[in-house]
């Protein structure tokens, strides 16, 4: 199925590039979600006229983004959590948490969906998580996962 990008996505293309995706992933996430249109004449036509208001859009979103990198990229945050005397933990840190920890900690909404841990958090100590704010900005924290009790 053809469409339109109304914005830019990585991996993906750039805004008022005509992809051609599979039914249900355009259906179900790019226009649902309002980052694309389905690809008729009207639609071409539409875009081409908002193409520079749709990339000044980018550019704020952009911006807003790299804000966010500055604030948090390379910072520590600190999880105590339950774990066993060989150090792994009951369950595992997600990114759910993660998001929680950064908005009470740095007053900022990271949406989970943006969190990606490099390996997944089941033991203690320190891993490195990346989170994805633009489709161009990208930034790295490091969450420090530390020992609340051990339970034999």
């Amino acid at each position: 199925m053809k469409v339109i990008l109304l914005e830019n996505l990585k991996k993906i293309g750039s805004i008022g590039e005509i992809i051609d995706v599979k039914r249900g992933f355009a259906r179900n996430f790019l226009i649902a979600n309002k980052k694309a249109l389905y690809a008729s004449k009207e639609n071409i036509s539409r875009v081409e006229k908002i193409k520079t208001e749709l990339s000044k859009k980018d550019n704020e979103r952009k911006l807003e983004a790299k804000k966010i990198a500055e604030k948090i990229n390379k910072k520590i945050y600190k999880i105590k959590r339950l774990s066993t005397e060989t150090n792994e933990l009951y369950g595992s840190v997600k990114p759910t948490e993660i998001s929680k920890l950064i908005i009470e900690s740095e007053k900022i909404e990271i949406k989970p969906s943006m969190i990606q841990p490099i390996k997944d958090i089941r033991s203690i100590g320190k891993f490195k998580v990346k989170i994805s704010l633009h489709s161009e900005v990208d930034a790295e924290i490091i969450i420090d996962v530390t020992s609340a009790e051990t339970i034999q």
